[in-house]
């Protein structure tokens, strides 16, 4: 590990325990979750306190990391707002017999400073100087519009409607290896957990092995605390040629209070390829909504893709259309 006030690099070995269940590359919940070690490490020496995952910006998974591989996770702050810290993280990786480091993921995540009770603290301002840092912060401020715009429309969409989309669901404890020091979990395991359930949804609905391509618009609304239930929820809400769109809502309650007092804890979208049996991306079969509700939620899908405004191949080596 090497790190400086507003930098930090993880250095390590993927393992055969990252690597997906029925073979392939490392799966993306487990690189969601490097990343916001790498980013929490970074806004933890920067604010010299306690931090948390506040929202994780679009990410792309680029290309498969192997079992065996040498992984590197860079995490840069480029961004500070009043208590908010804004730090781009880039996942790299390399055989380790050739040393060549080739990116696999980049997505920028944002950290909230926060007190002994919870609540946002200032943080010390960062003034870029360099052009490349001025660049960098710029971007930072470009994509927190669009971020706006993203949880606006998500806000806005309406999943109590009656519904016939394809579903799946899980419930759980939140056990102690969950969580960090401060005793909330990670939000790079919760990311793993919303992985999980829209994997459930895309196999169920075609048939066959997936790959997460890409999660975007996670927000973060409230902290998960050992011992409480967890229940996370996934809905299929779109298709595209290739892929599935599913949205997953990740809920928690003290098993004592009963589900009635369970609050919305996370919130995102996944969307995840369908695969042949050599890994590569083919056509799945479009979900067709007749539903009003599912129809709405159709239509906020397109609009997030709008939102988005670009087109990411998922993998140099599987090429899907969003």
């Amino acid at each position: 590990m090497t790190t400086t006030d507003r930098q930090i690099t993880l250095r390590f070995m993927a393992a055969p325990t990252d690597v997906s269940s029925l073979g392939g590359g490392v799966r993306g919940g487990r690189i969601l979750e490097w990343i916001d070690k790498a980013a929490y490490a970074c806004a933890a020496a920067w604010s010299g306190g306690y931090s948390v995952t506040a929202y994780v910006g679009n990410i792309s998974f680029g290309r498969d990391i192997d079992s065996g591989d040498i992984v590197e996770v860079t995490a840069d702050l480029v961004h500070t707002g009043r208590s908010s810290m804004h730090i781009e993280c880039r996942v790299a990786s390399a055989d380790p017999r050739l040393g060549d480091f080739t990116e696999a993921s980049r997505c920028i995540l944002v950290f909230v400073a926060v007190d002994d009770d919870g609540k946002p603290t200032p943080v010390r301002q960062w003034s870029p100087t360099s052009v490349d840092d001025v660049a960098r912060s710029q971007y930072a401020v470009q994509r927190s519009q669009v971020r706006d715009q993203i949880t606006a429309a998500m806000a806005g969409a309406d999943y109590a409607a009656p519904s016939a989309a394809p579903e799946a669901a899980t419930r759980f404890l939140a056990a102690p290896t969950d969580v960090n020091w401060g005793g909330n979990t990670h939000g790079g395991r919760v990311m793993g957990w919303i992985d999980d359930a829209a994997y459930l949804v895309g196999t169920q609905w075609c048939r066959g092995e997936v790959v997460t391509v890409y999660m975007g618009g996670v927000r973060f609304y409230a902290p998960i605390r050992i011992g409480q239930v967890v229940e996370i929820s996934a809905r299929l809400i779109h298709t595209g040629r290739q892929t599935m769109h599913v949205s997953v809502h990740v809920y928690a309650h003290w098993p004592r209070e009963g589900r009635e007092t369970r609050r919305l804890a996370a919130h995102s979208l996944t969307v995840l390829a369908a695969l042949d049996e050599n890994g590569d991306a083919v056509t799945t079969r479009a979900w067709e909504p007749h539903l009003d509700g599912d129809v709405a939620l159709d239509a906020h899908a397109r609009e997030l893709i709008a939102i988005r405004g670009q087109r990411r191949p998922a993998r140099e080596h599987r090429m899907v259309e969003i």
